[in-house]
């Protein structure tokens, strides 16, 4: 990204200056208008792994995925047309094709990404069947991190956000719908390596990686946050803990 060399685009009708190298989800949210996303993380660079983050760009005849294209002069950009609504509407249709959609006991429903898109687009059923697809066994091995694979969307956060705190435990295996997320030589959390620092736990935009202890002590909305100091070493780092009548749930 060059610093010292602006760009300037439309976003849905809104002059945006941002630095050459920029994607357009990045400008997009510097000019406060929220592209959905499941798979990019603010800080790594976009992989196109979802698809719902599509935009219309002027002049370019297929949507275009707004983590991995870059801004140019001049461009100009529509996020909310009824085309790139109703691609939106499909990606998430399929995506609920392997998901099972056990929100009412899921520890993220209320602050699920993939639950909040679906009603933002206002899409109130199946219109795809659930695929039958293997049933995998829930990781309890620890007493840290629950992981669920039959609720991963393969989203890849988890393995992102594992390489860049350097512990490379999880990646994906298999192809096509035998595709999924595991370990090394498919162990379990307990006997792969994993530090268990929580960090794909905090970028898992569904339900598939919960912290064990919370499970089934409160929901999200009844949660107390408050900010206090991580008393592992010396260094002093800020954390948050939150509560529920007055426990410590996560």
């Amino acid at each position: 990204m060059n610093q010292d060399k602006l760009v300037t685009l439309q976003i849905d009708g809104k002059e945006v200056k941002v630095p050459e190298g920029t994607t357009i989800i990045e400008a997009a949210a510097q000019a406060n208008i929220e592209i959905p996303h499941l798979c990019y993380l603010e800080g790594l660079p976009g992989i196109g792994a979802c698809r719902l983050c599509l935009v219309e760009v002027e002049g370019v005849r297929d949507l275009v995925v707004s983590c991995a294209r870059r801004v140019q002069e001049g461009m100009v950009v529509r996020t909310k047309t009824d085309r790139v609504l109703e691609a939106r509407r499909f990606i998430l249709e399929l995506i609920w094709s392997i998901h099972p959609g056990d929100c009412t006991t899921c520890e993220k429903s209320g602050s699920c990404e993939l639950q909040e898109y679906t009603y933002e687009l206002g899409i109130e059923k199946r219109r795809f069947p659930l695929l039958q697809l293997e049933e995998y066994p829930i990781d309890t091995s620890n007493p840290l991190i629950e992981r669920d694979l039959n609720l991963c969307i393969l989203c890849g956060r988890c393995i992102r956000i594992c390489q860049t705190q350097g512990n490379y435990v999880l990646d994906f295996v298999g192809r096509g719908m035998a595709t999924k997320v595991t370990t090394p030589f498919d162990k379990p959390l307990q006997e792969s390596g994993c530090s268990f620092c929580g960090s794909c736990i905090s970028v898992c935009p569904v339900g598939s990686l919960v912290e064990r202890q919370r499970r089934f002590r409160g929901r999200e909305w009844e949660f107390i946050s408050t900010e206090t100091v991580c008393a592992y070493c010396g260094c002093g780092c800020k954390m948050l803990l939150d509560t529920v009548n007055e426990q410590i749930v996560r």
